[in-house]
């Protein structure tokens, strides 16, 4: 005997609740068949709200029990419910991964081969313009959180302003191969500062912060993995010059 459940979604011309799609794809999932009801209008939304007593759609039903909305669902098929408070460096991994593999592709297609130290360069140039992309996205959510551990930002509010163009810069001046004398000491002053300054908020001053590395509002907890982003700056620098 299959198991049944009701979907109530909001469904119209003017917006789709992607929770809706989510939970009826749940359901479906977990084998039970679904009276998918769609509230077609704002309308018949604010009433639906109204008669069961709910704040939002959508709103599931299993045997005539209330379960509640997409998250709700999730806890009552045992699965677990995203946190979007939850420090956690995957944006940072993804980022980093595909950088990698973009660079090792790009050394396959020119040179035929997969890796060397010119790949290794084009990783991390790769990466310093897609963080720099992430930060100029929202460049007053990143320098809101910027300033609060970089040791020159928080005392010259401008900087916070110049960093992504400035780490845009180094990327791209390592792709397009412009002379070290220019790239090597932008890379060098952002990367030395922003090593010194996690330093000091993270292991001196013993600060719980969130890395602005990949944008502002991130959950990037700032520590190794953002101190070692930029020693790997000042490295490639000092790699440039030599």
């Amino acid at each position: 005997m299959s198991k049944k459940a009701t979907l109530y979604r909001m469904a119209s011309r003017q917006h789709i609740c992607p929770f809706g799609i989510k939970a009826k794809d749940l359901l479906q999932r977990n084998g039970f068949e679904v009276n998918d009801c769609l509230l077609s209008s704002r309308e018949a939304t604010d009433t639906f709200k109204v008669k069961h007593g709910v704040k939002t759609t959508p709103q599931v039903f299993i045997d005539n029990e209330r379960i509640g909305g997409h998250d709700d669902l999730r806890v009552y098929l045992k699965l677990p419910v995203a946190n979007k408070n939850k420090v956690t460096y995957r944006p940072v991994i993804a980022i980093f991964l595909v950088s990698f593999l973009m660079a090792i592709g790009l050394h396959y297609s020119v040179l035929g081969t997969v890796i060397s130290l010119t790949a290794i360069k084009w990783f991390v140039a790769i990466a310093m313009c897609v963080l720099a992309i992430q930060k100029l996205r929202d460049l007053e959510a990143f320098t809101n959180q910027f300033i609060t551990y970089d040791v020159v930002g928080m005392r010259v509010v401008r900087y916070a302003y110049i960093y992504p163009f400035a780490e845009a810069f180094v990327g791209l001046g390592m792709l397009s191969s412009l002379s070290s004398s220019i790239v090597s000491p932008v890379a060098l002053f952002i990367g030395g500062i922003g090593a010194i300054s996690i330093i000091k908020a993270v292991y001196i001053d013993k600060r719980e912060l969130t890395c602005a590395c990949v944008g502002g509002n991130s959950n990037v907890p700032l520590g190794f993995v953002s101190l070692t982003e930029n020693i790997a700056m000042v490295a490639m620098g000092i790699g440039l010059l030599i």
